[in-house]
């Protein structure tokens, strides 16, 4: 459930097992614990509003008749308690129902040395929360005719006309490959079932070419798609689901199409728009000070600590700074950083069937699709074995963004339909269109050996326990 843009990932074979098991362990904290909460006072705002900030003012107000008050309480002080009992050192979380805002609450530092505190304006690294952003851009040009989603992906990226299948493999390494069956097709893209690796985690030939060849840290979005294009897919496509480097192949998509590059087109045609002005693939020098850190626990020591570490081989994810000297590609897939306010916008938007202050930027029916899921019973979303069967059995995934696809053992009261992803720093998001309301969560934290820790599952629970039936 997480993306790690510009990140690189060392060549050597004998690594491979020791850099996996690091990102499953990153991956089991984003997928199952997705982050959040902590509080400052209950309060009543309007998202609709043509503010750039999505709650400039806090101040105290009833939450109003649907939402328990003591139960919201409740909710920002278990937010608050993650803090204090350690396991994040900053969060920030926002619940909104109805285009108003019912719980803003945020608790501890985004700089461990300076002690400053998070801030309304704090820059989070979002990581694969890019991801359903990349998946509006595509819709976007879907509206307008320039792709149909049963359109072959080598229509746009002739380099993978010929593309390959690894047909078997043994432990040594020696694999064999077949051809493709078929091409895979611009849903198939969107869905994860394709057939691409990602290099995050899995033993296999293709994943394993990725983090040898260092694919997710290419120069530029032209280097990565030849880089893809010498690596057989995993499966022939439509046949599994699996978290993949696809969205980063839809950047390049985008670029083919637009004749813009990525952050050009996400700025004019959404974060412009929407009022999205910290959202971007870089941090400009003016806002560095704003910037979090970002945690994880010591390989050795064991003790949560700031990123990166004196070992520079336990650095793994890559440049943290997000200057824009130091960036690589443009990553769809993960590579944007943006505010609680910023994201918001963005959620409101969604929530609100593509529109926010009079500005549309998709059809309600885009979105509609999105969030239907496409993946069939045979086709389980599971990220590096993180889930349990019948998580997986009620998960569905859409069109760049995870959904729920029955409500029947979702313990926590959101609805079917409800739909959702997170980054692999913590953060995470959800949107219910069944009770007209979407909650955030923002922290900086890297599982990599320590407690996992349900942030995503005990806020899920609280809210709805708060939500009046």
């Amino acid at each position: 459930m997480c993306g790690f843009g510009n990140m690189y990932f060392s060549p050597q074979r004998k690594e491979a097992n020791t850099i996996m098991n690091q990102i499953k362990s990153a991956l089991k904290i984003a997928l199952c614990a997705i982050v959040l909460a902590i509080s400052f006072t209950s309060y009543a705002k309007d998202v609709n509003s043509q503010k750039t900030a999505a709650f400039p003012d806090l101040h105290s107000a009833l939450v109003g008749a649907e939402f328990n008050n003591e139960k919201i309480t409740a909710l920002e002080n278990r937010m608050r308690q993650f803090v204090s009992d350690g396991d994040t050192m900053g969060i920030a979380t926002l619940l909104v129902h109805d285009g108003k805002v019912v719980s803003h609450t945020q608790a501890g530092v985004r700089d461990m040395i300076a002690g400053a505190p998070i801030a309304e304006d704090t820059i989070y690294r979002i990581y694969s929360m890019t991801k359903p952003i990349t998946g509006v851009a595509m819709m976007k040009l879907y509206e307008q005719g320039n792709f149909s989603l049963d359109d072959p992906v080598s229509k746009f990226i002739p380099e993978f006309k010929d593309l390959e299948v690894v047909k078997s493999y043994e432990k040594d390494g020696s694999f064999e490959v077949e051809a493709l069956e078929r091409q895979p097709t611009m849903r198939e893209l969107m869905s994860h079932t394709a057939g691409f690796a990602y290099g995050l985690y899995g033993g296999d030939p293709a994943n394993l070419a990725f983090m040898k060849q260092g694919v997710l840290g290419s120069a530029d979005l032209q280097v990565f798609i030849d880089k893809v294009a010498t690596i057989p897919l995993m499966h022939q496509p439509g046949k599994h689901w699996f978290y993949s480097a696809a969205v980063d192949i839809q950047g390049a998509i985008i670029e083919r199409i637009t004749g813009m590059t990525l952050a050009e087109y996400f700025s004019s045609e959404i974060f412009v728009p929407l009022g999205m002005p910290d959202t971007a693939f870089y941090v400009s020098a003016d806002k560095t000070d704003r910037l979090s850190d970002v945690f994880a626990y010591h390989p050795e020591t064991k003790k949560f600590q700031r990123m990166p570490f004196i070992e520079q081989k336990y650095n793994r994810l890559g440049d943290m700074s997000y200057r824009k000297e130091t960036l690589r590609m443009e990553s769809g897939g993960g590579g944007l950083v943006s505010t609680l306010a910023d994201y918001a916008r963005f959620c409101q938007m969604l929530a609100n069937g593509g529109e926010l202050g009079g500005v549309r930027v998709l059809n309600a029916a885009s979105i509609e699709l999105m969030r239907t899921n496409v993946l069939s019973d045979q086709q389980n979303m599971n990220i590096a074995g993180t889930l349990t069967e019948v998580e997986s059995d009620r998960l569905g995934f859409g069109l760049n963004v995870g959904t729920i696809r029955t409500s029947a053992a979702e313990k926590s009261g959101i609805s079917k339909g409800s739909y959702y992803w997170g980054g692999a720093a913590g953060t995470w998001f959800w949107i219910d269109p069944a009770n007209n309301l979407y909650f955030i969560g923002m922290i900086q934290r890297f599982q990599q050996g320590g407690p996992v820790v349900d942030f995503r599952g005990v806020s899920q629970a609280l809210v709805y326990d708060a939500l009046l039936k």
